[in-house]
């Protein structure tokens, strides 16, 4: 994170936000708060990190960025 007030770091966190919600939030239900924080943080390392193309890495997944 940047500087206090900085529009680049706020885009970078609501676009993530913005698909967190739309591909994962929005299409499940949680009984409890802490049942959604594991799946959601779960949802992070297993999918979003590990195999969602990302167009930022020429619509690869970042797993096979590394080999």
């Amino acid at each position: 994170m940047g500087r206090v007030g900085s529009c680049f770091d706020n885009a970078v966190s609501e676009a993530f936000n913005s698909v967190l919600k739309v591909e994962y939030v929005h299409r499940h239900t949680f009984r409890t708060r802490t049942e959604a924080r594991l799946k959601i943080a779960t949802w992070i390392t297993d999918f979003y990190n590990a195999r969602r193309l990302h167009s930022r890495l020429r619509v690869q997944e970042p797993d096979r960025l590394r080999t």
